[in-house]
């Protein structure tokens, strides 16, 4: 079984860690636009990011598409790149991973062979198979690499799964973190609870993806009486897409949550106006008016305006801006320039031209 071979990552992925989910950048033919995808990294790195995530749903799910094909590229050029800023042996490098069990397999052997660290594996379009057999597919494709788990909501092509299949989900070995992303407190409490039954929960890391709630996720303790003993557990971390724009400012909050729970000086009703603040500025982005039909345009806006991709061009037909979506955008800048990170992006384009 193919276990962690650096200790840091683990070490850090355990602290918790600020994982961006990496969008990709795109020239207007569709092609991969190389140059831009190589300064979003470097910009990740420049914010202070704890990891990346790539061939994720923001990355878009479609470079598995026989007519692109850009799984492989993507992970080279994005695994090349952190590991020529001399940062990557301190880095939590996530791969996703999806598709039934061959496929996924094969995803897993890529990731592990370019120096990624964990799977981010997603049950996304497999509808047709039960839980065990997604368990099953689970328990093989940790024998290649290390699995971070994913609950992805429905409306972006998840499915609601039962507390026992979450059980089941903690006691693989090689599981080493959960991302909650169903977007809904009642599913994201059966994650929770099954890690605390589980008898893994040292072993096993809780990331947020709720994009909805991540500062409340950030800061609430989760409590649960099991045996004799009441167990705690806290989200260590958020692997995001809402991470993927104004990312040197969502470090900094990242930060200030950490340092304060640990410090025991958070200033809760300020923290949870700011939560409030995240949401709103995350439902312009993620076109949540609209079922989340814009939700990768929108990240594509943000980075397109501040000038780190050159356009908002999806491999889907079907993922481009909604009507009204550029105008709340618009909106939630003009509302949180406190948590825009325009100025940050200026001096970090400035100086990486020059590099």
């Amino acid at each position: 079984m193919m276990k962690f071979s650096n200790p840091e990552v683990l070490d850090k992925l355990m602290e918790g860690g600020f994982i961006p989910a990496h969008p990709l950048a795109l020239n207007s033919d569709l092609t991969i636009d190389e140059q831009s995808h190589r300064r979003l990294t470097r910009y990740y790195l420049a914010c202070g990011v704890g990891g990346v995530a790539i061939g994720v749903h923001t990355t878009q799910f479609e470079i598995r598409d026989p007519q692109f094909n850009y799984y492989r590229q993507v992970l080279e050029i994005t695994a090349d790149e952190l590991f020529r800023s001399g940062k990557a042996s301190s880095l939590i490098k996530v791969a996703g991973i999806c598709g039934p069990v061959n496929q996924a397999l094969e995803e897993a052997e890529i990731a592990q062979s370019l120096g990624y660290d964990l799977g981010l594996l997603s049950m996304g379009g497999l509808n047709d198979l039960s839980e065990d057999q997604l368990l099953d597919r689970t328990r093989q494709v940790a024998k290649v690499i290390p699995v971070f788990g994913f609950y992805l909501q429905p409306s972006v092509g998840g499915r609601v799964f039962s507390y026992d299949f979450w059980k089941k989900f903690c006691d693989i070995p090689n599981v080493c973190a959960i991302k909650t992303a169903p977007f809904d407190r009642y599913q994201t409490l059966d994650v929770v609870r099954a890690i605390c039954h589980s008898g893994r929960e040292p072993e096993i890391a809780l990331y947020t993806g709720n994009d909805d709630n991540i500062v409340n996720d950030l800061i609430t303790p989760y409590r649960f009486k099991v045996g004799d003993r009441v167990v705690e557990k806290r989200f260590a971390g958020g692997l995001l897409g809402h991470y993927a724009v104004w990312t040197k400012k969502s470090v900094e909050l990242f930060r200030h949550l950490k340092e304060g729970l640990r410090k025991g000086t958070l200033d809760y009703p300020a923290v949870l106006q700011t939560g409030v603040e995240v949401t709103d500025m995350n439902s312009a982005i993620f076109d949540v008016a609209h079922r989340f039909k814009g939700s990768i345009s929108g990240i594509h806006e943000v980075l397109k305006r501040q000038g780190l991709i050159k356009g908002i061009w999806c491999l889907s037909p079907e993922e481009k801006l909604s009507e009204g979506q550029r105008e709340e955008i618009d909106r939630v800048i003009s509302q949180y320039p406190h948590l825009v990170d325009d100025i940050f992006v200026k001096e970090f384009l400035l100086n990486d031209s020059k590099g």
